[in-house]
């Protein structure tokens, strides 16, 4: 069989460290600004009130959930990014789920090579509840920063 794609690209240590500042690590289960139950690194599958985790498990989970995100931009992305572009989508893509991103403006102009438009599109995913949270606007102009950057690849 012919391999279609191009490689499959991997997340950074750099991003990595990203995803890690944003969400910090909270051993006991919490609802985030959403309302939904979280843990650890921001891990949301099946937790419930009272849970608790270890951090060896909190590494573990995050490790999990970028692999989703990971796999995702990989998949919905047509356009070939550098690593910069690619932590950066990443990072919004654990944040704020593969279904928004699929659906989003911000892909839409990506896969249509608008790459500036693409990134100017982030600071817009900056509300929870219908309210704008500082924290969300932080990382997404984090994430802009990272998606622009490419010579401060590590």
């Amino acid at each position: 069989m012919v391999e279609e794609m191009t490689s499959q690209m991997e997340y950074s240590r750099k991003g990595l460290a990203l995803t890690e500042g944003f969400e910090g690590c909270r051993l006991v289960a919490y609802q985030d600004s959403g309302g939904v139950w979280t843990i650890g690194f921001g891990h949301t599958r099946d937790v419930n009130p009272g849970d608790t985790c270890t951090e060896l498990q909190a590494l573990a989970w995050l490790l999990q959930d970028t692999q989703f995100a990971v796999d995702a931009v990989n998949r919905l992305v047509t356009v070939q990014l550098n690593q910069s572009e690619f932590d950066a989508l990443v990072d919004f893509v654990f944040n704020c789920g593969t279904g928004n991103f699929s659906r989003s403006t911000m892909l839409k102009l990506l896969n249509e090579g608008q790459f500036q438009a693409a990134a100017d599109e982030l600071e817009k995913w900056d509300t929870a509840g219908g309210q704008v949270v500082a924290g969300l606007l932080r990382r997404r102009v984090a994430e802009h920063d990272e998606f622009l950057n490419p010579e401060s690849e590590a």
